[in-house]
């Protein structure tokens, strides 16, 4: 457990310096990373995000809002449920979310472990 939680940290503060030299916080990131992060569509509503996130939804609509506000995302009306409303990528936040995994990419080495990496 302890290489576990050493591994997990160094993966973490890695996480913040590449999302930090990007001009976002790490919360930020992971947003975008979770708005992609449903399979055969490329939004999330508030309450999918506020579950990746495992934050409160009032939160996570409020780190929503700094993304739209930044211009990384956008909130669409829901066509068929009026009652929710999906956080899509602009275009921006795609090509930020792609830098930034790339750069996550890079650092793969050293932390096979946690992307199912059976050699490391």
């Amino acid at each position: 457990m302890s290489v576990f939680r050493y591994e997990l940290r160094k993966f973490l503060r890695v996480s913040e310096e590449i999302s930090n030299a990007a001009g976002i916080t790490t919360l930020q990131y992971q947003l975008l990373l979770h708005v992609r992060g449903f399979e055969g569509r490329q939004w999330a509503t508030v309450g999918e995000l506020a579950e990746r996130l495992q934050a409160a939804p009032n939160g996570t609509a409020a780190l929503v809002s700094r993304c739209e506000s930044a211009g990384l995302v956008t909130r669409k009306p829901d066509a068929e449920d009026r009652r929710q409303v999906q956080v899509h990528l602009t275009p921006k936040g795609e090509r930020c979310l792609l830098k930034l995994a790339a750069e996550h990419k890079a650092h793969y080495g050293s932390f096979g472990w946690v992307f199912g990496d059976a050699d490391e």
